[in-house]
């Protein structure tokens, strides 16, 4: 069976000196199966839209603000992740600069700085626990996993790393 996810972007916006990360606190919608949870700006690609293009509107679309430099740190495969069990494919970004005014908040959520050292510690996805220090690790290589989902929770995951 051929594998036709939903690919889409997620990326993470540090703040100039690189110590807190802008997240979206997904609290607007009760019907939204993110609510409660913290996460990146991004969202679908649209038809006939390159990843950078679509990580730049998500990002402007959510938080007004305009990508300077973006990096991929990887992808994530997430089979039966979607809330009737659509498989999606995420391309992670880390967005180290940036300009223009963040907004506060989108009709899905309240925007927020956090610090990255502290992360963990937010109500995020349970399987971003996996791949965060990845995305924030200037040290680890870039990454391409697959973590599938069954019931809401990830049940494995494995990745691979790009070298060099």
């Amino acid at each position: 069976m051929p594998y036709t996810p939903i690919l889409a972007t997620l990326g993470y916006l540090l703040s100039p000196d690189g110590r807190q990360v802008l997240l979206i606190r997904r609290n607007r919608r009760r019907d939204d199966p993110h609510f409660g949870k913290c996460n990146g700006l991004g969202g679908k690609l649209e038809a006939g839209e390159d990843v950078i293009a679509g990580l730049r509107r998500e990002v402007r679309e959510e938080s007004g603000l305009e990508c300077d430099d973006v990096r991929l740190r990887g992808t994530v495969s997430w089979p039966g992740f979607g809330p009737r069990g659509e498989d999606w494919f995420g391309f992670i970004f880390l967005v180290p600069r940036w300009h223009g005014t963040p907004r506060d908040a989108t009709d899905e959520g309240d925007l927020i700085w956090h610090p990255v050292d502290r992360l963990l510690e937010l109500p995020l996805w349970e399987g971003d626990r996996f791949f965060l220090p990845m995305v924030f690790d200037p040290a680890h290589p870039q990454f391409h996993g697959v973590m599938p989902y069954r019931d809401g929770k990830p049940v494995s995951w494995s990745y691979s790393v790009v070298s060099g």
